[in-house]
């Protein structure tokens, strides 16, 4: 008997093959516009995941500042300013720190020269070695700093891609001399291009050894501290770095404004708050859309019941019980909703493939294409997707199946 109800199912699918088709069409565009949006939610969120990841995620940053409350007998309003002995006190002090380094950035009133070529807009930056490890840099060509570096205070630097490209232009900075404010320094390497744009951007860098910004300038004072760190409670880890210099420098820990603390977890984190709820209400819109296509689906299914009463009578009188009736039509219905469900998958995918890439990052530069939204059609948007489109088809076949197994067989019969 269920067989014979689910051929009877087809063969009304094949009779009203326009109605079928324009129907599936619908559902179809329901479940296109579903898996596209859900595409572009996965998209942006991969795209700022880019563009944090070329900050660095995992790591905090100290910078000075002037206290804003009263401690002892020093007034609010004191200067803090950092050193390397503060650099040795958190890594002393301080046990998930992994990895810490001074950092004494020269922007303005630095001139860099190769050749005939002089710049006063790229950014001077003296590190220990492990700097590259802690913001994420890698080295495109040549190599990075080295602790033995650190210790001779080698005339070396790295350049990022933005440096090299107005440096050198097409040349290989590889071996080649700049001056630094009339002091000379060998290029030994080239990091990676970053996803980042500005003039103070990790392009722009020219990177050298802390101990050689010495023959700069006095090093005595430093622009700020960068650590990772291990584990995930990184807001702990601010508190005891916070706590750490306010027992050396004589300022209350819950004072904020004496040192200011970069977390770059924490703001990752509330980036993906904001992108997951984006995901959440795009999936929503779509649900909306998808929901239309489903009302039009439950209309063609009531009138598919009604021009078949009389044809559900005769199933009835034959035996066809409750059951039966509605799984018939319910199947007719899902049949509907899952052919159209892959019919717009295929749309989907083909629209992501014409589409390619919406601008987000390269809308503000050259060669920033990574940090662009791509529409990621991925595993579980469609299986998102498809649970949608799933309790759509139900719902939209369920109430015309449950109207005509109540159907009276007697009424049936009688139906013209």
């Amino acid at each position: 008997m269920t067989s014979d109800l689910l051929k009877e199912a087809f063969g009304a699918m094949q009779y009203n093959r326009r109605r079928t088709a324009l129907t599936m069409l619908g559902m179809a565009w329901g479940i296109a516009t579903v898996v596209i949006l859900l595409a572009f939610g996965s998209g942006f969120q991969q795209a700022i995941g880019v563009i944090f990841s070329s900050w660095g995620t995992d790591v905090i940053g100290v910078f000075p500042g002037r206290t804003s409350l009263q401690v002892g007998g020093a007034k609010a309003g004191t200067q803090i300013r950092l050193q390397t002995a503060d650099v040795d006190y958190i890594r002393n002090e301080v046990p998930m720190v992994k990895g810490v380094t001074p950092i004494f950035d020269k922007y303005n009133g630095v001139t860099i020269q190769h050749d005939t070529r002089t710049f006063t807009n790229l950014f001077l930056t003296g590190v220990y070695p492990v700097y590259e490890r802690i913001r994420g840099f890698s080295i495109a060509t040549g190599r990075g700093l080295s602790e033995e570096d650190q210790i001779q205070r080698a005339r070396i630097a790295v350049i990022g891609d933005e440096a090299r490209r107005r440096l050198f232009s097409g040349e290989s900075p590889l071996g080649q001399s700049i001056r630094i404010n009339g002091l000379s320094f060998e290029v030994v390497g080239v990091y990676t291009r970053k996803v980042q744009d500005g003039d103070n951007n990790d392009n722009s860098f020219v990177v050298i050894p802390f101990s050689s910004m010495g023959d700069l300038y006095d090093t005595r004072y430093i622009t700020g501290i960068f650590m990772d760190y291990e584990g995930e409670n990184h807001q702990q880890l601010t508190r005891v770095v916070r706590s750490v210099l306010a027992a050396h420098h004589n300022f209350r820990p819950d004072d904020r404004r004496a040192v200011f603390m970069a977390d770059f977890k924490q703001d990752f984190d509330e980036f993906t708050v904001v992108t997951t709820a984006l995901k959440i209400l795009l999936a929503f819109i779509g649900a909306l859309t998808l929901g239309i296509g489903g009302i039009g689906l439950m209309n063609i299914m009531l009138v598919s019941v009604q021009q078949r009463t009389r044809e559900i009578g005769i199933e009835k009188a034959l035996g066809a019980h409750k059951a039966h009736i509605l799984l018939q039509f319910l199947a007719e219905a899902l049949a509907i909703t899952f052919a159209g469900g892959i019919g717009g998958i295929v749309i989907a995918y083909l629209i992501s493939w014409t589409v390619g890439a919406l601008p987000l990052m390269s809308a503000f530069g050259d060669n920033l294409e990574a940090g662009d939204i791509h529409l990621h059609i991925n595993a579980a948007s469609l299986v998102l997707a498809t649970i949608i489109l799933s309790l759509v088809g139900i719902i939209s076949g369920m109430i015309p199946a449950l109207h005509a197994a109540r159907l009276d067989p007697i009424e049936s019969l009688r139906y013209e």
